[in-house]
């Protein structure tokens, strides 16, 4: 499997910036999907996850109510809308993939990684 994440750049506080993560194989509907973000120096951190089928997700409370995490299992892509973006948000952020077990917040349990996508939010 490999994912490809894209989407990143610079933008304002307040702004909105949609990522997006494009993976190869066939069998990418039934993994579960996921967001982090890594600052230098510092643990990778979780942002989003959802499900196979996209009937569940779920977000860190630093990113709950601004951003949304989804899926389009027919085009083996799956995005995360971010909205009123902060200074704080800014790092790179990678999406993974989790080929068993539910949606984890973990990122040791996520199987595969994209290359990264570097998000800058200025004050």
């Amino acid at each position: 499997v490999q994912l490809q994440a894209s989407g990143g750049g610079l933008v304002q506080a307040g702004g909105s910036l949609r990522l997006s993560c494009a993976a190869s194989g066939r069998t990418f509907s039934s993994y579960r999907m996921g967001w982090f973000r890594q600052a230098p120096g510092k643990e990778r951190e979780f942002v989003a996850a959802i499900s196979w089928s996209g009937g569940r997700t779920y977000y860190t409370d630093s990113v709950k109510g601004r951003s949304t995490i989804s899926r389009d299992n027919a085009k083996n892509m799956v995005y995360l809308q971010m909205n009123s973006l902060k200074p704080e948000d800014t790092t790179v952020y990678y999406c993974a993939a989790r080929v068993l077990g539910d949606p984890s917040t973990i990122a040791a349990t996520y199987d595969y990684w994209g290359q990264g996508t570097l998000v800058t939010v200025s004050s």
